[in-house]
């Protein structure tokens, strides 16, 4: 007996070598996240973050004392070798954003395609993503769509528009509250009149706030609100 404990013990240790697992963690409530997602942050060796401070807080809610590094857009170029490196040595480690699915308008991509490349595995984990919950809740046709993630904040925007006015689908994008009101009268500017927008704002927080209307009613909706908060998700779709 001991002979096959000491086999399987071997066999689970082996999953986390030369591994690279890409963990979702919760877009807001703690408790969205997956039986999965917790074992894996507490086995590998080292979880790379986005922000520790941030990714500190869902570890000691779910009682993990696996060691942080910090990993995000302004240092993935310069770090991405030597985590690379240390993946080859057989150091297992998972990558997590703040929140949602890293890689998802997150850092990540260029992270993989080194760790694609080096010939360590890469473990994609389902879990927590703001913009489904908020298609899925919005009442837009979703059969198919396209997500557009964060747009330019100034060069390309314009083209930016003009091409999403040409898609004739349903369109998903994240946007800052700051630039919310800017963003639907520029919906109401390249793709139209005739468009319903959705906006999802706080998924999953005490908050949340999903609503569905005409680009106008929207704007006239938001211009009313004497501040606007919150991780925000716009979905549209022209209608004719």
């Amino acid at each position: 007996m001991a002979c096959v404990a000491n086999e399987n013990l071997e066999g689970f240790i082996s999953l986390f070598l030369l591994m690279l697992y890409l963990v979702p963690t919760p877009i807001g409530n703690m408790k969205d996240i997956t039986l999965r997602a917790i074992e894996v942050l507490k086995e590998v060796d080292l979880i790379l973050a986005e922000d520790t401070r941030q990714t500190g807080k869902l570890l000691k809610h779910h009682l993990i004392d696996t060691q942080l590094r910090s990993f995000h857009s302004h240092n993935e170029h310069k770090k991405a070798d030597d985590i690379i490196q240390q993946l080859s040595t057989g150091i297992s480690m998972a990558l997590v954003s703040d929140a949602g699915s890293p890689g998802i308008s997150d850092p990540g991509f260029l992270l993989v395609r080194k760790a694609r490349e080096a010939g360590v595995t890469v473990v994609p984990l389902p879990g927590p993503t703001a913009f489904v919950p908020a298609l899925t809740a919005s009442g837009l046709p979703s059969e198919a769509f396209y997500f557009a993630g964060f747009l330019p904040h100034k060069k390309g925007r314009q083209t930016k528009w003009k091409m999403l006015k040409e898609l004739h689908t349903t369109v998903v994008l994240y946007e800052s509250p700051f630039r919310l009101l800017k963003c639907l009268n520029e919906i109401k500017t390249y793709i139209g009149l005739d468009v319903q927008v959705c906006v999802a704002r706080e998924i999953t927080k005490v908050f949340e706030e999903i609503e569905t209307k005409s680009v106008d009613d929207m704007i006239n909706y938001y211009s009313s609100k004497p501040s606007i908060k919150g991780e925000i998700v716009v979905i549209f779709r022209e209608m004719t």
